[in-house]
């Protein structure tokens, strides 16, 4: 049974590796014997997310790089590839969300910035990707979206409208390429205890109001996302393509 979650001789590039979502799926990954490629926009952070993995050192890298710039991609890949060889698992986790509040207040910097890193990052990369993919016979991409991109999040327009993009680009993507061996899949976290949303947990009223809509009646921790990552990134999932995979603790039912 282990045999069919493992990664071994798999390189994965996590985009977004540095903290959070990112970083627990890149060890649990490490775990599972992949080597893995980590991103994160700061070298700060990069070089706290290496010492944390220090156990898995000769088979992790961490590299400082914008996914919302072309050029910081470009030399994202070609690093990753120098050190691991081509990729074979590629997580879209980097996200980000500048602006909340009502969408006609909201102005063009926001939604520039959002579209940029939510949704054309995984766009290119998964693109560049999935052209190595091809010609090595197979792979999986990993996009993390989120439930905002399943049900409309008050506050949320813009943020919400990037990851409904992205669940949409994982159907595209799924369709075009799984006669070509590669397999593309979506993860949906609900309210998951990070530093991109300790504006919700944070506050304790606001906390209760969003967990009252929980099955589960909680918050959720990263290490809840990480069983999933490992399932669709092995071949564990080998017949499942264009899935949109909620791990929301019941939220959207």
């Amino acid at each position: 049974m282990s045999a069919r979650f493992s990664l071994d001789g798999k390189h994965a590039l996590v985009t977004g590796g540095t903290r959070g979502i990112g970083l627990a799926i890149a060890e649990g990954f490490l775990e599972a014997g992949a080597q893995v490629t980590i991103s994160g926009r700061k070298q700060e952070g990069v070089d706290a997310a290496l010492e944390s993995l220090a156990p898995y050192a000769e088979n992790v890298l961490g590299l400082a790089s914008h996914v919302g710039k072309r050029e910081d991609v470009d030399s994202l890949l070609a690093s990753a590839r120098d050190r691991f060889g081509n990729i074979g698992v590629l997580v879209n986790n980097a996200g980000t969300n500048p602006y909340a509040g009502p969408i006609i207040d909201s102005e063009d910097w926001a939604w520039d910035k959002t579209m940029d890193v939510n949704l054309k990052a995984p766009y290119v990369l998964s693109r560049e990707v999935a052209r190595g993919m091809i010609e090595q016979g197979g792979g999986s991409i990993v996009n993390i979206a989120s439930v905002a991109g399943l049900t409309a999040s008050p506050l949320q327009a813009i943020y919400s409208v990037s990851k409904a993009g992205l669940i949409m680009l994982t159907r595209v993507m799924a369709s075009e390429l799984g006669r070509q061996g590669v397999r593309v899949n979506c993860i949906c976290p609900g309210l998951i205890k990070t530093q991109l949303s300790e504006a919700l947990w944070s506050d304790p009223e606001l906390e209760k109001t969003i967990t009252d809509q929980k099955a589960l009646g909680r918050v959720g921790t990263v290490d809840e996302l990480v069983g999933a990552a490992i399932y669709l990134a092995s071949p564990a999932s080998s017949f499942t393509t264009g899935a949109i995979l909620q791990v929301d603790g019941g939220m959207v039912i």
